[in-house]
């Protein structure tokens, strides 16, 4: 092997090592209830899962849906959409929760449940990956 193909294979090895160390973020769907016809801001949607928020613009009940903590949809929604880490929205939530002013949205296992009950009930208001989504809910905005 001459010194340029030990070179080559150096920084083949190199960009492959890099390249697998490089964080991929998934787009975040939010989603509603097909029949769901509010107008909904991305303010709107933060403060809703922030629990600030507990009616629609048409002045329907928002139920918020959380996936499970520390699934990578969540964090990626959390940091895309809350502007918050997930220990800062624990900590968030744990602080109202103490105080008896608040308690966090339910949380769910997977998209699957996500959809379910989202295509279910006209007052939910969820988020999955973007490659889960289906006929059966609308997306509102795409994180």
């Amino acid at each position: 092997m001459n010194i340029f193909q030990r070179k080559t294979m150096k920084l083949a090895l190199l960009f492959t090592l890099l390249s697998s160390t490089v964080a991929v973020y998934a787009d975040v769907a939010v989603v509603v209830n097909p029949s769901n016809n509010s107008e909904i801001s991305d303010q709107d949607i933060a403060r809703i899962f922030l629990g600030k928020l507990k009616k629609f613009s048409n002045g329907d009940k928002a139920v918020a849906l959380n996936l499970k903590f520390g699934s990578e949809t969540r964090n990626d929604f959390e940091k895309k959409v809350l502007n918050k880490s997930s220990r800062q929205i624990k900590a968030y939530w744990s602080k109202l929760v103490f105080s008896g002013k608040g308690k966090p949205p339910p949380e769910l296992v997977s998209d699957k449940d996500i959809l379910a009950l989202v295509s279910a009930d006209s007052n939910v208001i969820a988020y999955v990956d973007a490659a889960s989504v289906d006929a059966s809910v609308k997306v509102i905005k795409t994180f």
